[in-house]
């Protein structure tokens, strides 16, 4: 099992635990899934977390 695999598993338990809200729990299920995601990504070192900031923010560079 890859870490992007287990990042979701843990987002998908957190929101597990807010599900108790109805529709917010759920929106705020994806949030954490989401979330999930893109730190297991990054743990693999697939993913550029400096990069992403950079790319919001508006800071682009071609290197």
């Amino acid at each position: 099992m890859n870490l992007t695999v287990v990042g979701i598993a843990m987002g998908a338990f957190v929101a597990f635990m807010s599900f108790q809200f109805g529709l917010w729990g759920f929106l705020v299920s994806l949030l954490f899934m989401a979330v999930g995601a893109l730190l297991g990504r990054a743990a693999e070192g697939k993913l550029d977390l400096r990069g992403v900031l950079d790319a919001i923010i508006g800071r682009r560079s071609s290197s």
